[in-house]
């Protein structure tokens, strides 16, 4: 009933006994010993920035302890500053496993003590205040996330002035937001509010100041300014190798991020060589099976696919998934992400039930992990509608991708990218069935709102031209199909229109925000990395500031 492992020195007590012994306790003494085991499990958790392995295994082994003690504390009020400071602990652990709603439980409690204990503009209850935004943000609840940063924010700037590095923080994490919706323009607005105001307080090459650069260098990828977006990142490596050395994880952070461009612009070749120095560096300083090692893994895995490599790509992805399944559990977010580039791979070698068994698996999970209305989730559903597309299964196909349009109009905005790809995506489902006029109207609406967020001269623009193009010559209105050849520079038709579909453009298939390459920078601890729109992890994690008042 009670015994001494033999690995580490410790006691495995049956529950029934510790049920017993508990219950023989009086009830002042129970929430005296329950504190007691309380602050011993919080304490013996990391604090670390960069999580090592063992963190997270550890973690894991002892999560069943978290929330037994967790339970035990329901009676025990939190006002004494050793107890919120294990609770704001155990949210971060809760958080980092993918747990939201545990994460969030635990923070509520935190902030309710500490604005009973030091007041509602305290800095201590402000950055509790901000881990709860952080959360609403990764479950997709942008404009509840925009406000519980504004509550910090407004805090902040009149505790600490409007300058400080923290406030900075919160203007940072904010316009990551921003980015996430897909409003660029505002977006670089804030990060250069942000920029401004480290630059002159910390100095060009802290590490505060290029991760907002860092950050600023996604927007312009995300713009299709892959030059301009090579520059920052070029900026960033070059400040954390002098800062850090080469081999820092942070510096191969940046080696990662430059490699996502090389292959977001079809160099399959130059980006691999670029994540081999990154996987190099990561499996030397970090271990093979770190998340952040598992993370260019999983990004040389989807240049795999893309060269036409399943069974390569399959392994790599089989590799990442072992491990996520193990440390993080089958159910996590960051675990389904990876259930769900191999189900695109059983799509791609045409296996569609297959394929159809692994995106309802990815499904269900996100769905309960992360709501259905996340666009992580949506993300999952317009992959299936994918599939049902192929399949022939027009009706159904629709079905799907209205679920998915409802979403992201509600969550994202109609001019989000992800929106407009999934008007796209119906659009070309109402050309195979010939209604050319129905499907005119939508191809426009893409155009329009990529015009106005990207600019006639990114790749994804252009490629709705080429769209609207060929479905002119089919209906036979050839001046509106020259109209639109002389804006793209084109001969007049002697051949088929070409479209070019780079492997990150939408309307072939969409992914959802965590994998697309950008980095939110979020200034509370978070393991996960930001994944593009193949499914590899190409944002990563940008280091991150002191959290306020901790």
């Amino acid at each position: 009933m009670a015994k001494r492992t033999q690995r580490d020195d410790s006691f495995n007590i049956h529950p029934l006994v510790h049920m017993w012994a508990r219950m023989r306790l009086e009830t002042d003494e129970q929430q005296k010993k329950a504190a007691e085991a309380f602050l011993i499990v919080s304490t013996s958790v990391s604090t670390d920035e960069i999580r090592v392995l063992q963190d997270w295994e550890f973690e894991r082994r002892i999560m069943a302890h978290i929330t037994a003690v967790g339970g035990h504390m329901k009676t025990v009020e939190m006002v004494d500053g050793k107890l919120l400071r294990g609770g704001y602990m155990l949210g971060n652990v809760y958080r980092v496993h993918g747990k939201y709603n545990m994460a969030l439980e635990w923070y509520r409690r935190v902030l309710a003590g500490r604005e009973k204990a030091l007041g509602v503009g305290h800095l201590d209850t402000l950055n509790t205040v901000h881990c709860m935004a952080s959360i609403f943000k990764t479950q997709g609840q942008y404009g509840k996330a925009l406000e519980w940063h504004e509550r910090a924010l407004a805090g902040v700037e009149k505790a600490l002035g409007v300058d400080h590095p923290d406030t900075l923080n919160i203007v940072h994490s904010m316009a990551s937001i921003f980015q996430m919706q897909g409003q660029y323009g505002k977006a670089l607005e804030w990060y250069e509010r942000v920029l401004a105001g480290v630059e002159k307080a910390l100095g060009v090459d802290h590490p505060d100041t290029l991760a907002t650069v860092h950050s600023m260098a996604s927007i312009f990828r995300m713009q299709g300014q892959y030059g301009k977006a090579l520059e920052w990142h070029e900026r960033v490596l070059a400040g954390r190798e002098k800062a850090l050395g080469v081999d820092h994880p942070s510096t191969l952070t940046a080696v990662h991020c430059m490699a996502s461009i090389f292959k977001t612009q079809g160099q399959y070749g130059k980006s691999l060589e670029w994540y081999r120095r990154a996987l190099a560096g990561k499996e030397k300083a970090l271990g093979v099976d770190h998340p952040s090692t598992l993370t260019t893994v999983h990004s040389m895995a989807t240049i795999f696919k893309t060269q036409g490599q399943y069974g390569k790509a399959l392994e790599w992805h089989e590799r990442v998934l072992a491990w996520r399944e193990e440390a993080l559990g089958v159910d996590h977010p960051d675990t389904l992400t990876t259930v769900r580039c191999m189900a695109s791979i059983f799509k791609m070698q045409g296996q569609y039930g297959k394929a159809l068994e692994w995106y309802r698996r990815a499904l269900a999970g996100k769905e309960k992990a992360l709501g259905v209305d996340h666009p992580s989730t949506l993300t999952t559903v317009h992959s299936m509608a994918t599939i049902f597309k192929k399949q022939g299964q027009y009706g159904k196909a629709l079905e799907w991708y209205e679920r998915v349009l409802a979403g992201y109009e509600k969550v994202l905005g109609v001019d989000h990218p992800y929106t407009l790809t999934t008007v796209h995506s119906m659009a070309s489902i109402f050309q195979m069935q010939g209604q050319y006029g129905k499907a005119l109207g939508w191809y426009e609406r893409v155009l329009a709102g990529r015009e106005k967020a990207l600019g006639m001269d990114h790749l994804w623009t252009q490629n709705i031209i080429r769209f609207l193009i060929s479905l002119y010559e089919k209906m036979e209105q050839q001046e509106q199909a020259q109209e639109l050849r002389l804006k793209l520079h084109l001969p007049l038709p002697s051949s088929p229109i070409s479209i070019t579909t780079p492997s990150t453009a939408p309307g072939v298939e969409i992914t959802s925000i965590e994998e697309r390459g950008i980095t939110v920078g979020d200034k509370v601890p978070r393991p996960r990395a930001e994944m593009d729109m193949e499914g590899a992890s190409d944002g990563e994690v940008v280091p991150k500031r002191r959290k306020l008042g901790e």
